[in-house]
């Protein structure tokens, strides 16, 4: 399977957090499973570290880097398609960061790992 990871499914894998569900951390941890980054959740986190909402234990560069290598998760580029696509989206989320992984996972044909209801609404396929 081929999945792309929403932003709250990173941070809480990666912290080992009991509300990640249990059939998204059997995907992730499976080894078979293609997982994706999304760079929008990249740019999501810097964000929340930058304002003090999230906080990492080495800079965040570094930070970002040994957790995508450490759990193998490949790093998905956000591309003119994938921007062009939100613009077709019906407006059932107002976040643009979880409308970014919507179009992203509908224009390359990947699950999305979220746990979010909003996005459960979109004709996109949802692990949780």
């Amino acid at each position: 399977m081929r999945c792309l990871l929403d932003t709250h499914a990173f941070l809480w894998w990666i912290a080992d957090d009991n509300r990640l569900s249990a059939r998204a951390r059997s995907v992730l941890s499976a080894g078979t499973n293609e997982v994706l980054f999304s760079a929008a959740s990249a740019w999501e986190i810097a964000i929340m570290v930058g304002l003090g909402k999230a906080e990492v234990p080495t800079p965040f560069p570094e930070f970002l880097t040994s957790q995508l290598r450490v759990n193998a998760f490949e790093v998905l580029p956000v591309h003119l398609r994938h921007a062009s696509a939100v613009a077709a989206l019906p407006p059932h989320h107002g976040d643009p960061f979880d409308r970014m992984l919507v179009a992203q996972a509908t224009q390359e044909g990947l699950t999305l790992v979220s746990g979010d209801a909003q996005i459960a609404r979109y004709d996109v396929a949802v692990i949780w």
